[in-house]
């Protein structure tokens, strides 16, 4: 299946696609030092958010797809030398809505869930 959103999404500090198919993603994101928020080597829990997002964009693939709402829950730390992997996958669509469950887990131990709520738009959201 061909990616149609955010082509432009850097690996290194958002996520790698891993595999995509109908209504569902999953994305990893390598941790790196410049991550950190303190010298113990946590890592920042906006970055293990950036990678949810952006696999609930792909489970979407939409090229006009926008994060509206998210329902999240950090479980456990991130540690800096560790491979974050999401898994989405869209639950619903009505109309323009789609509401997609994420789970990021590290070394199969879950450390982010979430529920993001996606908008379709009829055309690209800075017009």
């Amino acid at each position: 299946m061909k990616q149609n959103t955010h082509p432009a999404i850097s690996d290194t500090w958002v996520g790698k696609l891993e595999s995509l198919s109908p209504n569902e993603a999953k994305a990893s994101l390598g941790t790196r030092e410049e991550m950190c928020a303190d010298q113990r080597g946590l890592v920042h829990g906006g970055f293990t958010f950036g990678l949810a997002d952006y696999a609930a964009m792909l489970a979407v693939n939409d090229p006009l797809v926008v994060l509206g709402a998210s329902e999240c829950k950090f479980l456990a730390p991130v540690r800096l030398g560790e491979t974050m992997e999401a898994h989405a996958i869209v639950k619903s669509e009505k109309g323009k809505k789609r509401n997609v469950e994420v789970n990021v887990d590290v070394n199969s131990k879950r450390v982010f869930e979430g529920l993001f709520t996606c908008f379709v738009l009829d055309q690209h959201v800075l017009d």
